[in-house]
């Protein structure tokens, strides 16, 4: 649907609490950017719903009876493959979220937030341009390491470099190596795009590329690839 001109950002809300529901949609509604395209009480509701609207984003309760959070973002994804699922809750538990980005979801806002750092945030992932924090960047680094998912990857508080095999055998260039480094720990377009003196637009269409040749949908994706792959080694 447009607006004026601009075309809206189509949201889909699934939380069991109504009030839950209710705080999402006041907080998406207040942005002309967006409409409430849906709601569901459950992960089961959600999937029967889903193709009644075909949303551009979902706003998905991490813990719910029956079916929960994580088991139909999986579903979602499998069902939706291009559909962008963030995951909402109350705890930034690190085995949820890493469990939530291996099933698919793009990332995750906690309920407490500011509803200005909610709507700038939901804007992002839209576009395909939400950095992944620093802080989970990290501790997801931490998880993959102690799960042993990842060979080469550095340990807690190292920097992290191009080297290895599997370095080697990636499809992609030397710029894009050093923006691949730059993403997956945690900087936005705008901070890569500083650091080697070029344009924002410029280090958006390197992105793009990188996530084409891995055959991969977005930053999430990027970063877990990065770790698992061990495209990174200590100096």
């Amino acid at each position: 649907m447009t607006d004026g001109g601009t075309m809206k950002i189509r949201v889909f809300l699934i939380d069991d609490h109504p009030h839950g529901r209710e705080g999402m949609r006041e907080i998406v509604g207040s942005d002309p950017s967006f409409e409430i395209a849906g709601e569901a009480a459950s992960g089961e509701e959600a999937i029967a719903r889903i193709d009644d609207v075909l949303p551009d984003l979902v706003l998905m309760d991490i813990n719910m009876p029956g079916m929960g959070g994580l088991e139909a973002t999986q579903r979602l994804k499998f069902l939706h493959p291009a559909l962008k699922i963030v995951m909402v809750t109350v705890s930034d538990d690190i085995t949820n979220l890493f469990e939530a980005i291996k099933r698919g979801a793009q990332g995750y806002l906690l309920k407490n937030l500011a509803p200005s750092a909610w709507l700038e945030y939901l804007r992002a992932v839209a576009v395909d341009e939400a950095p992944m924090s620093k802080e989970l960047a990290f501790r997801l680094l931490q998880e993959f390491s102690a799960r042993g998912g990842a060979g080469g990857i550095p340990q807690s508080g190292q920097p992290v470099r191009s080297g290895g095999e599997a370095s080697m055998t990636t499809p992609l260039t030397e710029r894009e190596k050093e923006i691949l480094e730059r993403v997956v720990t945690g900087e936005s377009n705008r901070e890569i795009a500083a650091a080697f003196g070029l344009s924002e637009h410029t280090v958006k269409n390197h992105l793009k590329n990188i996530l084409q040749k891995l055959h991969l949908d977005n930053r999430v994706q990027l970063t877990r690839y990065a770790f698992e792959k061990g495209l990174f080694q200590r100096p």
